[in-house]
């Protein structure tokens, strides 16, 4: 998963709190909506004298909401209160679809629903495949609510039936190479940061291509960023995760057509 830091600060800020606070490990994805969403955030595989429990998440105070980037499948957004736009706290869901317009019209009821991440690299893969899980309305204690579950037909349903969250993990990049398009923000030498996307074209040499419709002027600059100079036409990123288990370093590119922005990849550690 992507979080789009530099769009939501706020609710990134929120996200990380509860990671780092250990609310979403052993959490579990206590809603499933097929076509529509997946649910997490809100409650967690506690053990206690008798053994394990299925508890609440222990929330921080809602937030303001940041409605910016559209509801489109893959997205990662926060869940809240209806009639009430800011009162976000930790329970997030997957779309399944592009929930943006019609009829879940999520860009735009209650406020606009955050984006704040996007699912990378193959991890869509595994969310449809909780997507096609049986689905089974569990006691959450005060209401019920459609889970995915495993290794039950529905008749009785256990904690070891839930789909389970075991770990998270928070590495911190530059930028982030997904399905042919690096993603990052950079710094380009006049004050400004700009939130941009470069397409792999050709291979090899490995060149890739700026995509002018992602271009997004950033209010704040990140500490991790990529560097531009326009003297040398060099690009620097610092780090790129390239998939779930491998960053790359040190990546440097050079601009060899500036009217379409092409660069070549020259290094990388």
């Amino acid at each position: 998963m992507e979080l789009f830091e530099t769009h939501t600060p706020i609710t990134t800020a929120n996200f990380l709190n509860y990671v780092n606070s250990g609310a979403y490990t052993n959490g579990i994805f206590h809603r499933s909506v097929p076509g529509f969403v997946i649910q997490g955030g809100g409650y967690k595989i506690n053990e206690s004298a008798s053994g394990k429990i299925l508890s609440a998440v222990n929330t921080f105070p809602p937030i303001t909401n940041e409605f910016k980037i559209s509801n489109t499948r893959g997205t990662v957004a926060m869940a809240k209160i209806g009639g009430n736009p800011n009162s976000a706290t930790s329970q997030w869901f997957i779309n399944l679809a592009d929930n943006s317009g019609p009829p879940s019209q999520l860009d735009t009821q209650n406020g606009g629903f955050t984006v704040f991440g996007r699912i990378i690299f193959g991890g869509m893969n595994t969310i449809d495949a909780i997507e096609d899980l049986p689905v089974s309305n569990i006691n959450l204690g005060s209401s019920r609510s459609p889970a995915p579950i495993i290794g039950s037909d529905g008749s009785a349903i256990t904690i070891e039936n839930l789909v389970t969250i075991n770990q998270v993990t928070v590495t911190s990049v530059a930028g982030i190479f997904s399905h042919d398009v690096l993603s990052f923000a950079v710094d380009i030498g006049t004050g400004t940061a700009l939130d941009v996307n470069l397409r792999s074209i050709n291979s090899p040499p490995l060149m890739f291509e700026l995509e002018p419709a992602s271009i997004k002027s950033l209010a704040n600059k990140p500490a991790n960023i990529a560097t531009y100079s326009s003297s040398s036409g060099q690009l620097h990123i610092p780090s790129v995760m390239i998939n779930s288990k491998t960053i790359v370093n040190n990546v440097t590119m050079q601009l060899i057509d500036l009217a379409t922005y092409r660069f070549q990849l020259i290094s990388y550690d």
